[in-house]
């Protein structure tokens, strides 16, 4: 841990005096800026451990020579709320010197299928798909839908979305998954609860030097796409089917009339959905990062329940559950997603531990 902050705070020194003399490039800038944004708050921290640990070197050096009674009670409940105070520090130090995923300033593409539970399933992708637009809304990210087929009964069958902002995996990475709904759908006359799923892919956008793929390895398909109920939106061969041949992988896009924009957006999914590929090989590779229940993204796993009638959302993977169904589904997902970071972090914390240990 101390060589590590040792590293930061030399590097954070570096971030300052770079900026200090000013940097032309804009680019470098904003890399530079992000930095400080980083490890600022890790300085701040050992700053405040420093100072609490003086503190309570003053305290315990003054019980030494403390002989009234009463001042000597004083000093000991000051020396207890001083070590209790720099353990709590010491840990938020700990977790904030974790090596970060680099993945996490990545923007990312977002995937939400209807499961099981016919239209109920798709109308709840579309409430999963406009919770999402909301929580990015909230927290400044710009997002686009890339490609949608529609449900017959409303919401999506599939919705395909793009996000970017500062920090959009490092978010939302720990939304990948099952989610569950339990409701009364409006065509049931008797009140029956019906439980549907849909499924949910959070993929990093990979730049372009992360994922390599040769125009050789791609078959190219254009037709003319089509809307709901299969009727032709255009007469143009606007719509593109990229299938990558080495794996198989496809990816379907018709959203825009432009089919050199189809193309664009087929090729940065089909090399996201690569880059998902390869990264779950490193994952698997890991003996630790294999076996983590937060962060493995596993769509085949039940991560969530959305239950209508109590008004909650319990998050299995941490046993957290809330009572604020409404208030989430309109995009307010910051207290689910920081307790999934914290468990993520703890245990990576405590992996890094038995390791050194």
């Amino acid at each position: 841990m101390w060589e590590r902050l040792e590293q930061v705070k030399a590097r954070f020194r570096k971030v300052e005096e770079e900026l200090a003399q000013g940097v032309e490039d804009a680019q470098q800038l904003r890399a530079l800026g992000r930095e400080h944004k980083q490890l600022a708050p890790i300085v701040s921290l050992h700053d405040k451990w420093l100072k609490i640990s003086e503190a309570l070197e003053r305290a315990r050096s003054e019980l030494e020579i403390a002989k009234d009674p009463e001042w000597r009670d004083i000093v000991v409940e000051e020396v207890e709320r001083l070590t209790k105070e720099r353990a709590e520090v010491e840990r938020a130090l700990k977790l904030a010197l974790l090596p970060p995923d680099p993945d996490d300033d990545k923007n990312v593409i977002l995937e939400i299928r209807a499961g099981t539970g016919g239209d109920e399933a798709a109308l709840f992708a579309g409430d999963l798909a406009r919770m999402y637009q909301r929580y990015c809304d909230k927290r400044g990210w710009h997002w686009e839908i890339s490609d949608f087929t529609e449900g017959n009964a409303g919401g999506y069958k599939e919705i395909i979305m793009l996000v970017r902002g500062e920090g959009a995996y490092g978010w939302l990475k720990y939304e990948g998954g099952v989610h569950r709904v339990q409701r009364v759908p409006q065509t049931e006359s008797q009140g029956r609860i019906h439980t549907s799923a849909a499924s949910v892919a959070v993929l990093p956008e990979p730049e372009e030097i992360d994922i390599q793929i040769k125009e050789s390895d791609i078959r190219k398909d254009t037709y003319c796409s089509s809307g709901h109920g299969g009727q032709s939106v255009n007469t143009t061969y606007s719509a593109v089917r990229l299938v990558h041949i080495p794996t198989g992988i496809t990816v379907a896009i018709q959203n825009e009339r432009s089919q050199i924009k189809n193309y664009e957006t087929a090729l940065r999914i089909l090399r996201a959905r690569l880059y998902e590929m390869e990264l779950r090989k490193r994952l698997a590779a890991e003996e630790a990062l294999r076996r983590s229940y937060i962060s493995t993204g596993d769509r085949s796993v039940k991560i969530r329940t959305y239950n209508f009638p109590q008004n909650r959302v319990t998050d299995h993977r941490i046993g957290l559950t809330l009572y604020n169904l409404s208030q989430i589904l309109d995009g307010e997902l910051d207290e689910l997603i920081e307790a999934l970071r914290l468990a993520d972090q703890t245990q990576r914390l405590a992996q890094l531990e038995a390791q050194a240990g």
